[in-house]
């Protein structure tokens, strides 16, 4: 256990998280497959197992306190340290036919819980142990509608999606935070990016998704894996840069 890498990956019962796990114990690191829902974790990290993938299910749920303080101290008493922390978790709950004025503050409040104060809490929770790690990785799950430029200009791939504002809004939310944590950790051993997974086929991504789960899950892999001379505080897509 000492020399295997530890990486744990929320929101990991299914789609990009579920892959990502797959993808991180296929390369013999120890994943840690959060979930909310105890049991779905556990049938999820039975399922890698059955791959003879070493996962263990970890009961996380990023919008409430005491469900991420207990994660984090049963990982420190399990494991001693974390090696890599993929903030996947995440939910969409704009309603599709309304303005961004018509969204209700309930949907901006409820999204940014999840997607931005947990993502926020759970990355302070576990930095202690990351700290701990002769090579922490952070990946925060964001997208390319997260792209202030992007949404700006006009005839770019998003200028006209804007029928997710509270969900777009919350990942220019996740980018920025990305960019001032990297910052403090710039002269540790942890580097921090964010990732766009790409326009996946799972739930979230819906009719007329073009990329397969499988490589949805390549981005976040491959930042959780970067050497020391990789990026810090990047917005990343398959290797390539894009606008914040």
């Amino acid at each position: 256990m000492k020399n295997k890498t530890i990486a744990l990956i929320t929101g990991a019962n299914k789609g990009i998280g579920f892959e990502t796990a797959r993808q991180l114990g296929q390369q013999g690191m120890t994943v840690l497959v959060g979930a909310r829902d105890a049991r779905k974790g556990e049938e999820a990290a039975e399922k890698l197992r059955q791959e003879k993938i070493d996962a263990h299910a970890l009961t996380i749920d990023v919008s409430q306190a005491d469900s991420i303080k207990a994660a984090a101290q049963q990982v420190e008493r399990d494991y001693g340290r974390l090696d890599v922390l993929i903030n996947n978790a995440g939910l969409m709950l704009d309603e599709k036919e309304k303005k961004v004025s018509e969204q209700s503050l309930e949907t901006w409040r409820e999204t940014f819980e999840t997607n931005v104060f947990g993502l926020i809490a759970t990355t302070q929770a576990f930095l202690p142990l990351l700290r701990k790690s002769e090579a922490g990785r952070i990946v925060n799950l964001s997208s390319i509608l997260g792209s202030i430029t992007l949404h700006a200009k006009p005839g770019s791939p998003i200028y006209e999606s804007k029928a997710y504002a509270s969900y777009n809004v919350s990942k220019s939310a996740v980018n920025a935070y990305t960019v001032q944590i990297a910052y403090e950790l710039k002269d540790t051993n942890i580097k921090v990016n964010a990732a766009h997974p790409g326009w996946v086929k799972t739930e979230m991504g819906g009719e007329g998704a073009t990329m397969e789960i499988e490589d949805g899950a390549k981005t976040s892999v491959a930042l959780a894996t970067i050497g020391a001379d990789g990026p810090n505080g990047a917005y990343l897509h398959m290797g390539e840069a894009l606008p914040w």
